[in-house]
């Protein structure tokens, strides 16, 4: 077994919904604008994606009631989060076993709080790899499940085969996401790779939303709402 068949079959094996490897070479100006040189020095990267249960996220219309806000931030984020976490740190080890390069991107730790970002955006990992578009909400939309996904990135210079390429858009003349955002914080742009976020999406809206809310606030009506992941892949 090479190392592209035995990195995919532990990911799967050990709960990822999405296994991926993308070609950073496209984005490398971005990616080294966003993380630094270091970070953009990694020709690779494995995209890996576990499902957020279609319980929880159904519930977020009630999100004002605690416990539908606690489970979503708990199960619905932490824990997965964890999960990808230990697996891309699992998999970073077998691939420094072979000898070659791995730094695993945290599943969800900034590193700028001023941009609002961290060091690597694993939604365009994802979308290189082949997983799905950029929506209109900045979210990373995949056919088969929508948003309804947690990511996380792993960078390498092993020499693995590439799975896919970006997904053109589907979403089409769809507001769904745009028109159930409490702090309007989505223009209505469809992605473009030349456009810095600030044209689709307004970070900072979601922030002091968020912010001004309880400790156990969340959102996440834009996973929720959207059509490509509500009653699909049930």
């Amino acid at each position: 077994m090479d190392l592209n068949q035995k990195l995919r079959k532990v990911a799967l094996e050990e709960g990822a919904d999405f296994y991926g490897v993308a070609d950073l070479a496209l984005a490398r100006d971005f990616i080294q604008d966003q993380g630094g040189e270091e970070v953009a020095s990694y020709p690779r990267a494995i995209s890996l994606g576990i499902r957020i249960l279609d319980s929880i996220v159904d519930q977020l219309p009630n999100r004002q009631e605690r416990a539908v806000a606690v489970n979503y931030r708990h199960h619905g984020y932490d824990i997965i989060n964890k999960r990808l976490d230990l697996l891309a740190s699992r998999l970073s080890s077998l691939i420094q076993k072979e000898g070659f390069r791995a730094l695993p991107i945290p599943a969800s730790e900034r590193y700028d709080d001023e941009r609002i970002c961290a060091v690597l955006s694993h939604k365009l990992a994802a979308h290189l790899a082949g997983h799905g578009w950029i929506g209109k909400s900045c979210l990373l939309i995949t056919p088969k499940v929508g948003p309804r996904v947690r990511w996380i990135t792993m960078l390498t210079d092993a020499p693995l085969t590439v799975t896919g390429s970006p997904m053109n858009e589907h979403c089409g003349d769809c507001t769904e996401c745009v028109d159930i955002c409490p702090v309007s914080a989505f223009t209505n742009t469809p992605f473009h790779p030349d456009d810095p976020r600030e044209v689709r999406y307004h970070a900072a809206k979601c922030e002091k939303y968020l912010g001004e809310g309880e400790e156990w606030a969340v959102c996440g009506l834009c996973v929720y709402i959207c059509p490509h992941g509500r009653n699909k892949g049930k």
